[in-house]
């Protein structure tokens, strides 16, 4: 299967877990030095082949529709982490909510409750508020995602980067899980497991 249509059915699979409400959210994939991105403007559950804009790896616009607003998050991640094959970024409920809640200073933003949430998302960096499609956004996403895979950008979603799209697509719905769950115990004084002696 071609990676453009490869694209169109991971957003469909996203859309249809209901984590891309409207037409938020956007997702890419890396194919040699060319990415392919949702369109801007696109709703993730009607996307089509016609939706995908190709980039390059430095963010030229090479073919298809104008890409998202956002597509300088996807281009700063994946210069910082060559192990990555695709990119997720929603605004999807649980983990927006649990974005918009303060953390205290050096906490991880996403309590490790299960050894799973560990297991698959490993450190969660919190990005501060810039506005989206920012130059400012961009940078802080690069500079976390340069030792973090999966991100909470304040007052706005998540970003994770995976392997490949299934991969990605996977740690998309572990982390909306993982902030449901946050939620759901919230000032509840719930235990939180210890990630370097939780997972073997």
């Amino acid at each position: 299967m071609r990676s453009a249509e490869r694209l169109v059915d991971a957003c469909h699979a996203l859309a249809a877990a209901g984590l891309s409400p409207g037409r938020s959210g956007n997702v890419s994939v890396r194919e040699g030095d060319r990415v392919l991105i949702t369109a801007t403007g696109a709703a993730l559950r009607r996307l089509g082949p016609e939706h995908v804009a190709v980039l390059s790896l430095d963010g030229a616009h090479l073919s298809g529709p104008a890409p998202t607003k956002e597509w300088a998050l996807h281009m700063g991640a994946y210069r910082v982490r060559p192990d990555a094959g695709a990119i997720v970024h929603l605004h999807s409920r649980a983990a927006t909510a649990l974005s918009c809640l303060p953390v205290a200073a050096g906490s991880d933003p996403l309590p490790a409750y299960t050894p799973y949430r560990i297991r698959m998302l490993g450190r969660v960096a919190l990005i501060a508020y810039a506005a989206p499609g920012s130059d400012d956004l961009a940078r802080a996403v690069a500079a976390a995602a340069a030792s973090a895979h999966a991100l909470l950008l304040a007052n706005h979603g998540s970003l994770v980067c995976g392997s490949d799209l299934e991969h990605a697509v996977d740690l998309a719905e572990e982390f909306e899980a993982a902030a449901e769950l946050v939620l759901a115990l919230h000032g509840r004084g719930a235990r939180v497991l210890d990630p370097a002696t939780a997972w073997r």
